[in-house]
């Protein structure tokens, strides 16, 4: 006989009906069971609080580190984040939280470049000499050097100019505009800078102040020989530097003259556009040199005041250039002395692919002198005369000479006293080109 205790019988209370229908009601209607975040979100809510005193980031897993830049507050400081939170979703909430327009495609799509791109162009833009501490924009560099690869500088802040006192005024209404020497007006270092910046590529200056209203004066739109000696130097330790552009700053010969000797035999520079500015004939001469000891591809002296002296000193250059693409001169002072000089100076270049010598003073004769270019040269794609007196003379000098070439698939001679006959066969010459070339650019079918 076993002695085995008998099984419990089971015993029913008479609240057991009631258990089983109890329920817990949350105060939160929304909440359920599903809602309750897991052990590893409750960590990753934790880190994304206290990112500022401990930012993990590299440790986690990639769907990690996405729920972290989906949460991190954009107001964390760069000290943090900078060097921390890898490109991807943070940076674009950071851009789009301060900027209206955000088009990463202009920054290869990566959000932490246009951030800190953007970031570092407001600092130099809003910098106020002998005001702004140099250390907040070197503090940057530490931050941002990885990721700035251009700078477009729309204004350049000089001094706060302190008020003249009474009697300073009273004597300065007396003295003539002539006899009043106005203070030189210098504007951010861009020695401090340039040379840090490792990947730089690209820099676009505009010495100007936008917004000035009432306080308008003349040389807050120029480039002061202390900045132009500054930036030289800045420029030849840029090793990096490919693009430079310097627009509407007041460029004349002596600036140019010094900004070109820093920028002779530069490792990697391949455009310069120094458009509308006040070069001369002088400042010619330094950029022929510039081209004679360059890998230039781009050459933009559009709107200056270039006279046939200038040009011919950049049409000897171009005759023994092997690397240049593109040349404009466009609305400078060349007459056909220049003009003749660039035709042919094409005689002997076989790699310049497009020409501007619209709105000058060329007339018929170098329209004569760039047919005979134009009849031997097949390496010119775009030519434009526009704007020009070339008369009937020199129409049908183009016509005849286009009627030769194959390689020349745009020509403007708009406004330029031709003959409308004779700028209906020409453009017909271009279309055919046109079609030429498209078809060497189609893949072949089979």
């Amino acid at each position: 006989m076993s002695n085995a205790p008998y099984p419990p019988v089971a015993r029913h209370h008479p609240a057991d009906g009631l258990r089983k229908t109890r329920r817990i009601i949350a105060e939160d209607l929304d909440w359920v069971l599903a809602t309750v975040p897991s052990l590893s979100q409750l960590c990753l809510q934790s880190i994304v609080q206290n990112f500022q005193e401990r930012p993990v980031f590299e440790e986690l897993s990639p769907i990690e580190k996405d729920f972290i830049q989906e949460r991190l507050s954009p107001s964390v400081p760069l000290g943090v984040t900078a060097n921390v939170v890898s490109d991807g979703v943070y940076w674009k909430r950071c851009c789009e939280q301060r900027w209206d327009l955000c088009d990463v495609s202009n920054y290869d799509h990566s959000w932490k470049r246009m951030f800190f791109e953007r970031h570092m162009e407001s600092i130099i833009e809003l910098f106020i000499p002998d005001v702004t501490d140099p250390k907040t924009v070197l503090d940057m560099v530490s931050l941002c050097g990885n990721y700035v690869k251009r700078l477009d500088i729309s204004q350049l802040l000089p001094p706060i100019k302190e008020p003249e006192k009474e009697e300073e005024k009273n004597s300065s209404d007396l003295a003539s505009d002539y006899e009043v020497e106005t203070p030189s007006m210098d504007h951010f270092d861009f020695s401090i800078l340039l040379d840090k910046l490792t990947c730089l590529e690209k820099l676009h200056l505009v010495y100007r102040v936008k917004q000035c209203g009432m306080n308008f004066v003349w040389n807050m739109f120029e480039m002061t020989d202390r900045d132009c000696e500054s930036l030289a130097k800045a420029l030849k330790s840029c090793k990096t530097l490919k693009v430079l552009k310097i627009n509407q700053s007041n460029i004349n010969d002596n600036l140019c003259r010094r900004l070109v000797k820093n920028l002779l035999d530069h490792p990697s520079l391949r455009e310069l556009d120094f458009s509308h500015n006040l070069i001369g004939d002088r400042g010619a001469r330094a950029l022929g040199k510039l081209l004679s000891n360059s890998k230039l591809e781009i050459l933009n002296l559009c709107d200056n005041d270039i006279r046939d002296p200038g040009a011919k000193a950049i049409a000897h250059a171009l005759s023994k250039n092997s690397t240049l693409l593109f040349l404009s001169l466009r609305l400078n002072r060349l007459s056909d002395e220049g003009g003749k000089a660039i035709g042919q100076a094409l005689l002997k270049n076989n790699t310049l692919l497009q020409l501007h010598l619209g709105a000058n003073r060329v007339t018929g004769p170098t329209a004569v002198a760039l047919s005979k270019a134009l009849a031997q040269n097949n390496t010119l794609k775009s030519i434009n005369l526009s704007c020009n007196n070339l008369g009937e003379d020199g129409g049908k000098a183009l016509e005849e000479a286009m009627s030769y070439n194959t390689s020349v698939t745009e020509c403007d001679i708009r406004l330029t006293e031709v003959d409308e006959q004779v700028v209906s066969v020409i453009n017909r010459v271009v279309r055919n080109n046109q079609s030429l070339e498209e078809n060497k650019r189609a893949p072949e079918s089979y």
